[in-house]
């Protein structure tokens, strides 16, 4: 709507390679808790968000994750006991078998595509002053992907779609099967949800 998302790709990454895992289930698992990661574990959803964790439990939780055959994308704004600072990622490459890296943050983005990480950009859509900024944000981070939220906004997410050729995952407050099928239908690849029906649905 207002000016198309340039899309320039470093070379870091295969950028094939999001587009295959966006490709394998309409559903990416969100796990806040142990509780939520238990289930994931075993749940048909082969993308697994973590939007939990500290400096000490990550390196387990990616671990117990990859151990079920997961690919696992680690919130790095959401993690205790770090500053907001790219040494996050430096240290998640280091430290855990972590594929990729979810961040509001237009430096732990930039980080994650540096360190040969999969780069997913969120970006919170709670106005018209966010969704402008949008094309802005996705330029300088240049992300493997975007993610909006809330995900359950089918006509915010046709608009975006309107904008990008990149991957688009819809994600917050996406509650149902009706939910899923409006934000697939939308134009978004697949969606993001810690409802754990919506992971069996």
């Amino acid at each position: 709507m207002h000016g198309t998302i340039s899309e320039p790709r470093p070379a870091a990454v295969d950028d094939s390679r999001i587009d295959e895992l966006l490709g394998l289930h309409p559903v990416i698992a969100s796990v806040k808790d142990a509780a939520g990661l238990r289930a994931a574990a075993s749940a048909p959803c082969p993308v697994v968000f973590v939007l939990f964790g500290t400096v000490m439990t990550i390196p387990g939780i990616v671990a117990a994750l990859k151990k079920a055959g997961k690919t696992v994308f680690v919130d790095v704004d959401l993690l205790d006991g770090f500053a907001s600072k790219p040494v996050v990622v430096d240290f998640l490459k280091a430290h855990t078998a972590a594929d990729g890296v979810l961040s509001t943050k237009t430096t732990m983005v930039q980080a994650a595509r540096k360190n040969g990480l999969l780069a997913v950009h969120r970006i919170f859509l709670v106005d018209s002053l966010s969704y402008n900024n949008l094309p802005k944000q996705v330029k300088v981070s240049e992300p493997d992907a975007v993610m909006i939220l809330p995900g359950c906004m089918p006509r915010v997410t046709a608009w975006v779609r309107e904008e990008t050729a990149l991957p688009l995952i819809a994600g917050g407050l996406v509650c149902d099967k009706e939910d899923v099928i409006a934000a697939l239908g939308a134009g978004a690849n697949v969606i993001a949800s810690s409802n754990q029906a919506v992971w069996f649905m």
